[in-house]
């Protein structure tokens, strides 16, 4: 079996080697607005949740915006504190980042004010992905915990194409992906 620990630092690793090699004039043009064949599944109202990038995720923050001014209500993945359970909060307007306060785990997230939302579709951060739907995350288990319990319609993973690794193990608690969006090419729907 796979050390999901050492895959883990290996696609940190490969992720952070290919966004760096990407120039700034041309990362900013990427993932502007979902693919069609994206946007088609998602409903007509439904609530979308993005994530609010890191350094080196691809900027699924973007997606959110595009959303938003469909009409769409924009949620964002909110923790009390680190061990917490991940619930969502309305990100009341994307275009504002100020908005946000950090959380637990250096990422931005809506203060705890905001709205509870239960997103209809999501897209999800990770680290790495297979081209049928398998995902790895960071190894707290969020994402597949939340899904688990509130099963999207769609869960949508947003990533630069070197994170496609077919090796991935995957585990009776790991919930596949619906599809997986990178710069080139949509893998799916599964």
């Amino acid at each position: 079996m796979t050390d999901k620990k050492a895959l883990r630092a290996e696609l940190k690793r490969r992720r952070a080697e290919f966004v760096a090699a990407i120039p700034e004039s041309q990362r900013a043009l990427l993932f502007r607005r979902p693919p069609d064949a994206v946007a088609a599944l998602v409903p007509e109202g439904a609530v979308v949740s993005v994530f609010h990038e890191m350094s080196g995720e691809a900027p699924a923050s973007n997606y959110g915006r595009w959303f938003f001014e469909r009409g769409h209500r924009i949620a964002l993945p909110w923790f009390a504190g680190r061990g917490t359970p991940m619930l969502f909060r309305e990100w009341t307007n994307p275009f504002v980042d100020d908005l946000l306060v950090p959380d637990p785990y250096a990422a931005m997230q809506p203060a705890d004010d905001a709205p509870l939302l239960e997103p209809e579709v999501m897209f999800c951060p990770l680290l790495g992905f297979t081209s049928h739907g398998g995902r790895i995350g960071y190894g707290a288990g969020h994402y597949d915990t939340w899904m688990s319990a509130h099963p999207p319609q769609f869960a949508i993973g947003v990533a630069w194409d070197c994170q496609l690794e077919e090796g991935i193990p995957m585990e009776d608690h790991d919930i596949p992906l619906s599809a997986v969006v990178t710069p080139t090419r949509l893998y799916g729907p599964f």
